[in-house]
């Protein structure tokens, strides 16, 4: 075995081996490339999130500024309707007053008619300290029987009287109290079938006006002559 051609093969040997490491740690073209397309795709995605969050970032704003636009339109809504409602209040405010005010103003005129001396605006004399048995009736029908009188005197030709009692009609004008409780006892009467029902002398009962004569009921048209 020649020793020198040993020695040239034992050179040879780790420099291959040493040529066979340095290529294996050079990087293949393909995994470059490889590499470079991932960076590239990364990189692409980040710009499509960074577009998305722009994106999100003005949709964020223009829900904000449409529902503080909203918040205001509901804030003006909720101001007009106070100011309607308090308007609506003052003026049934104004109207309860100036009915409270007529009310007020009836009843004085009522009162100055119940209280005032009739001789001073009428021929007919009544006595303040005697008390109203039939209160609101009393005139109304002392002015139906001296309607009754005149228009029998017309009859008889008794024309001195009839004259004198019209000038006391003429004076003296009826309130109504009595043609209206008259009208509304006919009515309550006709409203059921004039017959002395329950509810008919509920109604009686608490006008304390009587429906029977003893033990016996009376008729309708006999309690209406009776009472009115």
């Amino acid at each position: 075995m020649n020793y020198e051609e040993f020695l040239e093969k034992k050179d040879v040997m780790p420099q291959a081996a040493g040529s066979v490491d340095a290529e294996e740690s050079v990087p293949e073209p393909e995994e470059l490339d490889v590499q470079k397309a991932v960076v590239e795709e990364l990189a692409a995605d980040k710009a499509k999130l960074d577009v998305q969050m722009q994106e999100m970032g003005r949709r964020i704003e223009s829900l904000e500024a449409l529902l503080a636009a909203k918040s205001r339109e509901l804030d003006e809504a909720l101001a007009d309707k106070k100011v309607a409602v308090e308007e609506i209040e003052a003026s049934f405010r104004s109207k309860i007053a100036e009915l409270e005010q007529k009310v007020a103003a009836e009843q004085e005129r009522q009162f100055d008619e119940q209280a005032r001396n009739p001789n001073a605006l009428a021929l007919l004399d009544r006595d303040m300290e005697l008390p109203d048995r039939f209160p609101g009736e009393t005139r109304d029908h002392v002015l139906e029987v001296i309607k009754e009188a005149r228009d029998a005197a017309e009859a008889e030709g008794r024309l001195r009287r009839a004259q004198l009692l019209e000038g006391v009609l003429v004076a003296n004008e009826p309130n109504g109290e009595l043609v209206n409780r008259r009208t509304a006892m006919k009515k309550l009467f006709d409203d059921n079938g004039n017959i002395l029902s329950g509810p008919v002398i509920e109604e009686l009962n608490r006008f304390g006006i009587s429906y029977k004569d003893g033990e016996n009921y009376l008729l309708t048209a006999e309690i209406l002559k009776r009472t009115y």
